[in-house]
């Protein structure tokens, strides 16, 4: 038997969900096209939602105020928008207000590989709103430790999936140099990217501290991730989404506000996610990370 991949771990969890947690699991075309890259169990549980994009939140917040804790898909991330509002606006609002939690677990997916409409990383917008707990988790142990904790508290999860981690079967463990020039906070998809960028660095006499984040909201400053940062003095965060008003941004400042340490961000552009040129705007990769680490330290 090989390594177990993310995409396994997350068909295990859900099955055990739906056949022993009176789970449910929720989102459109579900049985269709690969069970979302294989990442769903064909067992009782699952409702197959219509393809309208803007109702299946509501199905999932009336499922969770019901005592079954749902699993709401969203193939793309890009549906989010369509679908926020339920969750906005009652999901996350409704435990201050009401008392009350409500406690969905949004597998919101991301992709690298499709057009304007369909890639883009919005786990950003989430940590605005009050009341989510929002987190990207890449590694089989991760994705386990989240649904861990979306099991201990009633509030409503979004958890940043990237169809680049489903056939990881590595955890992704930090890296801390002697010397270390500059440390580097990778979230998401990026994470692959930023060994290879370190990695890059290295042939021009440049060693990068590696820190995986995980957890976007609550974003809990630690040890971990300040004490790097103080022997380095420079820090770079990097994020597929976009990087104004970004997670990207908004981790930097953190990170300088409990550091004073110089903390900047790499994101996307400031034009629409697309592959194609001449529109082309992709998520940092190895050499565009490797090239804002040298104008960081320049």
């Amino acid at each position: 038997m090989g390594q177990r991949t993310v995409a396994d771990t997350i068909r295990e969890i859900t099955r055990t969900h739906l056949t022993k947690n009176n789970g449910l699991l929720l989102g459109e075309t579900i049985s269709a096209v690969g069970w979302v890259n294989n990442t769903v169990p064909d067992c009782a549980g699952i409702v197959e939602l219509p393809m309208t994009d803007v109702a299946g939140s509501g199905i999932a917040v009336g499922v969770a105020l019901s005592g079954r804790r749902p699993i709401f898909v969203i193939r793309f991330q890009d549906f989010l928008i369509l679908n926020g509002s339920p969750l906005i606006f009652y999901a996350a609002k409704s435990k201050e207000l009401h008392n009350r939690g409500v406690p969905i677990f949004v597998r919101a997916i991301a992709t690298d590989g499709i057009g304007p409409v369909h890639s883009g990383v919005l786990h950003s917008i989430f940590m605005h709103f009050p009341g989510f707990r929002v987190c990207s988790p890449m590694t089989p142990l991760e994705y386990e430790a989240v649904w861990a904790d979306y099991m201990a508290n009633d509030d409503p999860m979004i958890v940043s999936e990237h169809r680049v981690s489903y056939l990881n079967t590595q955890e992704m463990n930090d890296v801390v140099e002697e010397k270390a020039d500059i440390t580097l906070y990778a979230i998401s998809s990026t994470r692959f990217e930023v060994s290879k960028a370190a990695e890059i660095l290295r042939g021009d006499g440049i060693r990068c501290n590696i820190i995986h984040i995980v957890w976007l909201k609550p974003f809990v400053i630690t040890n971990r991730l300040i004490e790097p940062l103080m022997q380095t003095k420079r820090g770079l965060v990097i994020d597929p989404g976009h990087e104004i008003a970004g997670a990207s941004r908004s981790i930097a400042y953190e990170l300088n506000q409990a550091t004073g340490q110089n903390v900047i961000a790499l994101g996307l552009l400031d034009r629409t996610k697309c592959l194609c040129p001449p529109f082309q705007n992709k998520a940092p990769d190895a050499d565009s990370i490797s090239e804002a680490v040298r104008v960081c330290l320049s």
